[in-house]
């Protein structure tokens, strides 16, 4: 696979037709491009798109696929950003964490607001828990963070992103995926796996569902993180709770249910460092109005009935 097959891919999943990819955004052929998408679709090993008469939708597999393309893409760019970069130390550095998936989410729009105010910027980008980023932060180790706001974060500040609705996942053929919503009930009486080890504002959200419920929620298979979990849920059969972003990150076999009953949510904070004065973050800081109506207007998320 190569980053062409990438650039490819989603500017077909993006015009919806082969053809107008082709001759608007590609300068190539119908028919080479074709192949392109078949060899990349063999490299794959499952079918990303389904063709018909007036152009091509994704599959299922094709829309996971497509979250993590893009991805793919930024990453690149940023790492070439980075290496024209190295001989020029003084141009500034903005050093962001993210919860693993929220950057398919807020990365693009964040990358957008940062190149009108600072072009020049180097941005390098890490994944960590929550509590990491916490932590990160507070040691001037990262100028921003896309976490949840943890206590007993010293001299952090947090401005709420989103209130985030938890959503069940479960397996595809899982005797519960018929239906719309899952009730508190049924969750006690399935096997239940947390995604929120690393997590304690995220535990805390669900216990305290759980305990209005008047259910227990008691992991037998504990994920390391989010992606994990549902790895678990896949292999284990059972069910977890998850932040809604997390559907960014479904497997073709794992489905996304809303919850019955009081729908509970977890903050997405922005955190930064109160000591920290440098003026790309303030600038940024400014602008996270913006940031937030762009996300809420344009986001990738594939959303779940949550009402």
């Amino acid at each position: 696979m190569e980053l062409r097959h990438l650039r490819y891919f989603v500017a077909v999943a993006e015009e919806g037709s082969l053809l107008t990819a082709a001759q608007r955004r590609l300068n190539t052929s119908q028919p080479s491009l074709s192949r392109q998408i078949r060899d990349l679709e063999n490299e794959v090993g499952v079918q990303l798109f389904e063709r018909q008469a007036r152009g091509v939708t994704l599959t299922a597999a094709g829309k996971v696929f497509l979250d993590h393309a893009r991805l793919a893409l930024l990453q690149v760019e940023a790492a070439m950003d980075g290496a024209r970069r190295t001989a020029e130390p003084q141009r500034p550095v903005l050093s962001m964490g993210f919860l693993v998936g929220l950057e398919v989410t807020w990365l693009p729009h964040l990358l957008r607001i940062l190149r009108e105010e600072a072009p020049e910027v180097e941005v390098t980008l890490c994944t960590l828990s929550s509590p990491e980023i916490a932590l990160a932060l507070m040691r001037g180790k990262l100028d921003v963070g896309f976490l949840r706001p943890e206590k007993e974060s010293v001299g952090l500040v947090f401005k709420t992103l989103a209130k985030e609705p938890l959503i069940a996942v479960l397996p595809a053929d899982h005797r519960l995926a018929s239906r719309k919503k899952i009730r508190p009930q049924d969750l006690a009486r399935e096997v239940y796996v947390s995604s929120a080890r690393t997590s304690p504002v995220l535990q805390a959200v669900i216990q305290d569902y759980a305990a209005r419920a008047g259910i227990a929620l008691k992991a037998k298979y504990e994920g390391e993180n989010i992606s994990s979990a549902m790895s678990l849920v896949a292999s284990t059969g059972g069910v977890s709770l998850v932040p809604l972003y997390a559907q960014n990150m479904l497997a073709p076999n794992v489905v996304a249910r809303a919850l019955d009953g009081g729908t509970p949510t977890v903050d997405l904070a922005l955190g930064y460092n109160q000591a920290n004065f440098s003026p790309l973050l303030h600038r940024l800081l400014s602008r996270a109005d913006e940031l937030i109506a762009n996300v809420q207007n344009q986001s990738i998320i594939r959303y779940v009935e949550v009402q």
